[in-house]
Parts: structure tokens; sequence; C-alpha cells
């Protein structure tokens, strides 16, 4: 596994949220169209702002809480994407299907900062 240290993570984060965007704004218009690209906009933006916020968080405590606000909001992005895939909402699968395997790919980095940063409170 590649090393990432918290810039690289930190523009892998806003890359994220710049496809979350675009994937969106190309999204169906429809009701499920609007609902679900509403809910993907919220969700999958925030990750980039509440790792930002994280970054100056003012304990290790705090971090922790934070980390596990981003971790909450890719899970849910993910599971958005997924609703999306599976209802054809989006037409470019292979688009999609990149997202998700990033969305996954951030869900595993955020498990083990998690886990890293409970372990270095102790």
């Amino acid at each position: 596994m590649i090393k990432m240290d918290k810039f690289d993570l930190e523009e892998r984060l806003v890359t994220f949220s710049v496809l979350i965007i675009e994937l969106t704004n190309e999204m169906e218009k429809s009701k499920a169209g609007n609902h679900l690209s509403g809910q993907l906009i919220r969700s999958g933006t925030s990750v980039a702002l509440n790792y930002g916020e994280a970054q100056s968080g003012e304990s290790r405590r705090d971090f922790i809480h934070k980390i596990k606000i981003v971790l909450k909001e890719l899970r849910e992005t993910f599971v958005c994407l997924k609703i999306i895939y599976r209802t054809k909402l989006y037409k470019s699968m292979p688009k999609i299907e990149k997202i998700m395997v990033d969305a996954n790919e951030l869900i595993s980095i955020f498990v083990k900062s998690v886990e890293t940063a409970k372990r270095n409170n102790r």
C-alpha cells in the first residue's frame, strides 16, 4: 500500500468531491434522480470539507471524531452511488464504477486512519 501524506489525501478527497459534482450534474433529471443527486452532493462533497476541519482538530479526540464523520459520509456516499448505479440514473457505467472504486478505497483508508488514531490515543 502506498503511504500518503495528509496533503495527498486532502487532494484526493478534493478530486473525489469534484467527480461527485460532475456526476450529479450529468444525472438523469427525475424525482429520484434529483433526490439522490442532492443527497450525493451533500455526502460526497462533505468528505473533503470535514477532512479539512479534522486537520485543525482541537485535540486527538476531536480529530478522531471528525475523521469518523468523514468515514460516515464516505459510506453514505458509497451506498448512494450503488443505488444510482443499480437504477441506472447515471448513464456512464465506467465513470460511476470508477467513482465507486475510489469511494471504496477511501473508506478503507479512513477505517485504517481511525484505527491508527485510536491506537495512538491510548
